[in-house]
């Protein structure tokens, strides 16, 4: 059972850690600095801070276990792009917006996704990145394009448990891609996927398609469920191909989606209304939730806002601890609410944090 948890936002890294059955914030670091994305590393004990410092670029902490010290690690770094270069994208490092432990097998192996788009390994905790070339020169990158950025970005990272060489990333907009072979090949893996965005002959095409977020299950890693742009899909075969999921209730169009680390015909979803608007449907927020792998949802709102509530769940804003039973949900405006039943009822922990990025147990 998890007894800790972090909070990511534009001005700091909020714990939260639970006492006596109690919930509460406890440290705080990096205050007033917009920290991206974090990472508990279960493997040695070890915590990532993402941070993006505007002017002075993108920076990235560690702190080992044991200690309450944060040490500065390297960045992830792009090569020049050649003059020569074709390409539109400039290779500069805008914001690290997902990170994940390699397998168990890999001690000290980081993988980090950013804008535009790139995919980098560390195989020292950090001290060092590497570009994963192979994706980055990937032919069809060029076919790529930014989601609610103006450059695509790697925002999702699926190390299978069972191979650490089985990899499947999600890229807005880019689609799915899978690695087989720890990094050296890539393939399209968004089979079933459609772009309603796109004109009528394109809106099947892997390439450009916009997963706003992909989450495995990881004790049944050949389920993996997709919020997109369009709606749910989800996927029974590690993401060879994707069933859309239609009888949806509210609204088929959100950021996040959190999977049941054991169960992988469960899932949560925070609908939205789609596009320009992007507010809880009629400003009442809820959570959806299935259980038999899409067929039917529960509509969760108790202990939730329901009135003048314009709360957005970012892509990485809502997490489940590891007892499949505790979810924590943060949002743009500073909303964090838990939940220790699965989401059939919640607890307001704060209304005013500022915007969250992200969220995670560890």
């Amino acid at each position: 059972m998890s007894d800790r948890a972090w909070i990511a936002t534009r001005k700091g890294l909020f714990e939260l850690v639970r006492r006596a059955g109690k919930w509460d914030f406890a440290a705080t670091a990096f205050l007033g600095e917009p920290v991206t994305m974090m990472l508990p590393d279960p493997r040695d004990g070890s915590l990532y801070a993402a941070l993006n410092l505007g002017h002075f670029g993108v920076k990235l902490h560690r702190r080992d276990a044991g200690s309450e010290q944060w040490t500065e690690i390297a960045a992830p770094s792009y090569p020049i792009k050649p003059a020569d270069s074709a390409d539109p994208v400039d290779w500069t490092l805008r914001f690290i917006w997902s990170l994940a432990c390699g397998g168990a097998d890999e001690p000290g192996v980081l993988w980090a996704g950013t804008l535009p788009g790139g995919l980098f390994r560390s195989p020292d905790r950090g001290a060092s990145w590497t570009l994963v070339q192979s994706l980055w020169e990937a032919p069809e990158r060029s076919e790529w394009f930014g989601g609610g950025y103006d450059v695509p970005g790697l925002h999702s990272i699926c190390v299978d448990p069972r191979d650490s060489r089985h990899i499947l990333v999600g890229i807005s907009c880019g689609g799915a891609w899978v690695t087989h072979d720890g990094g050296a090949s890539w393939s399209p893996s968004a089979k079933g996927m459609r772009a309603t965005y796109m004109p009528p002959e394109r809106a099947d095409d892997q390439r450009i398609q916009d997963p706003h977020r992909i989450a495995r299950a990881a004790g049944a890693p050949d389920k993996l469920w997709c919020q997109h742009h369009n709606g749910i899909w989800r996927s029974t075969n590690a993401g060879a191909d994707w069933q859309e999921i239609t009888e949806v209730p509210l609204s088929n169009f959100g950021f996040a989606v959190a999977v049941h680390p054991n169960d992988g015909d469960t899932a949560w979803f925070v609908p939205a209304v789609a596009d320009q608007t992007r507010i809880p449907v009629d400003a009442a927020l809820a959570v959806t939730r299935t259980v038999d792998g899409g067929k039917s949802f529960s509509v969760l709102r108790t202990g939730l806002p329901q009135q003048h509530c314009y709360d957005l769940i970012y892509r990485h804003g809502l997490a489940v601890a590891d007892d499949g039973r505790t979810l924590l949900m943060a949002s743009t405006t500073g909303g964090v609410w838990l939940s220790e039943n699965g989401g059939d009822t919640w607890q307001a922990l704060s209304s005013n944090l500022p915007p969250a990025y992200a969220v995670c147990f560890g």
